[in-house]
């Protein structure tokens, strides 16, 4: 048996899988996120620990006999977290979590010079890990004096598991620390944040052992034998593994709080102008691209928070069929926007709207806009030199057909879905563990799923959805404006 862990931002999810990658069950916990100023984003560390200590216990209770079998852990996670320790390994401060930008102004520093770029293949996004800290040195340098190691969130959770700093390549891609091309910490970056090696957690590939669960852990779950714990991978590294996008040319669209446009790359592929992440993949000498959306369906959770009705109940007011865009544009902003804007400080808007605008026009808006968000990736994947020709649906949002619709004649591309099961972060993070534990082959492992229905771009839809796109793309530099 097989346990994969994914700590979103959200919640944690554990998910039970035997040797021929059937699902014997899976549990969750909440995670609550707090918002103490403007563009601040955190977590205690702690939570955490005790949401998995919650899923797992769920889950052990509900399959004690398979659980007692498990030889393997993957784990996956939000990316980019400052989870900041002292020599003893104590917390100093909640984790700043990716969809914070504080740090916009230390971000900008950092990225007008020259070396970030070049050795990291990225621009330095203000959720990225080296400007937070940068912050923390700014403005609690009490904290920053006494920080020992700098961990990323799964691996706090690595840390709890096994007693080990280690990290792996594809998370740790997005720190602006790790030079991406040669799979290693760059010690000039980090000397340009005063910090240094010994800061950092030591690095492995996704697939490979790092660490064993700690006896206690084992005593305690029941465990017997060694328990291997595989580096495991960032969230999206690890949703491509559980969906078998490991090879080049193979791409998915992830419909979660964030929204992600996720490339499969043979080879390192950089280029910081289109505003596209390029980081290590979760398997050894392979890469991937990304376009990333900081508010997909975050979005209609907050249209869903101002009407009163739940995310499903607004999408279905939509119908079944695509319609056509009514001259109502909004723009995802509400976090601001990485790819292609790579501005923290940009907000969301509604334009165009009359007496006539109601709130299915509004949830139109959001949806359309979100998929435009999506096509503004698209284009700035092909600047970096990759061309898709599908894309696989996951996340949350992709249980509605209606903005997949949309989503599919945005990007004039084709939409797979895969057959029922679960493919997402948690599955990935389990095949992790499984090729860690068995030294198996990730490519036979990482297969791909049957596809159960493809979505094809609406042709009759197209012009419209052109017109809208191009509106869409003069509105962010109009709203920049003011």
């Amino acid at each position: 048996m097989y346990l994969g862990l994914d700590l979103g931002t959200s919640g944690l999810k554990t998910l039970l899988m035997d040797g021929n990658q059937n699902v014997v069950g899976s549990a969750h916990a909440a995670l609550d996120v707090a918002r103490p100023h403007p563009s601040w984003s955190e977590q205690d560390p702690s939570a955490w620990v005790a949401a998995a200590r919650a899923a797992i216990g769920e889950l052990r209770a509900a399959h004690s006999g398979e659980f007692g079998a498990i030889k393997g852990i993957g784990l996956s996670g939000q990316m980019h977290g400052a989870t900041l320790l002292d020599a003893k390994d104590q917390v100093l401060r909640p984790c700043i979590l990716w969809n914070d930008t504080r740090s916009h102004k230390e971000a900008a520093r950092l990225d007008s010079d020259p070396r970030f770029r070049e050795i990291t293949g990225n621009i330095v996004f203000p959720g990225f890990t080296a400007p937070k800290l940068a912050w923390v040195k700014n403005n609690e340098p009490g904290i920053f004096a006494k920080v020992a190691k700098v961990l990323l969130p799964k691996d706090y959770l690595r840390l709890w598991l096994t007693g080990e700093h280690i990290s792996d390549m594809s998370d740790s891609s997005g720190t602006s620390w790790l030079d991406v091309a040669n799979r290693r910490w760059s010690a000039e970056l980090l000397a340009a944040t005063d910090l240094g090696e010994e800061h950092m957690p030591a690095l492995v590939e996704g697939t490979q052992p790092a660490g064993s669960l700690r006896r206690q852990l084992a005593a305690e779950w029941g465990l017997e034998g060694e328990v291997v714990v595989a580096g495991g991978a960032g969230d999206n590294a690890a949703s491509a593994c559980g969906m078998g996008i490991v090879r080049a040319g193979h791409a998915f669209v992830s419909l979660g709080t964030s929204g992600v446009l996720f490339a499969a790359n043979g080879s390192y592929l950089p280029n910081p102008d289109s505003a596209v992440h390029t980081f290590c993949h979760a398997l050894p000498d392979s890469w991937h691209q990304m376009g990333v959306i900081l508010s997909a369906t975050d979005s209609l959770n907050w249209l869903a928070d101002i009407t009163g009705k739940d995310a499903a109940e607004l999408t279905d007011e939509l119908g079944k069929d695509l319609k056509a865009p009514t001259g109502v544009s909004f723009l995802p902003y509400l976090s601001g926007e990485r790819t292609p804007h790579n501005d923290a400080l940009i907000r969301g808007s509604f334009t165009g709207l009359g007496h006539e605008t109601d709130r299915v026009a509004l949830t139109q808006a959001v949806v359309e806009g979100v998929a435009f968000a999506f096509r503004d990736s698209l284009e700035a994947l092909r600047k970096a030199g990759t061309e898709l020709s599908r894309v696989t649906a996951i996340g949350g949002g992709s249980r509605s057909r209606y903005w997949l619709k949309a989503i599919a004649t945005a990007l004039g591309l084709p939409v797979d879905i895969p057959a029922d099961g679960d493919f997402g972060a948690a599955f990935g993070a389990a095949r992790l563990g499984l090729i860690a534990a068995e030294n198996a082959d990730p490519l036979v492992v990482c297969s791909t799923p049957n596809t159960a229905e493809t979505i094809e771009p609406d042709g009759a839809l197209a012009g419209a959805y052109f017109d809208a796109y191009q509106r869409y793309r003069a509105l962010y530099p109009a709203i920049k404006a003011v």
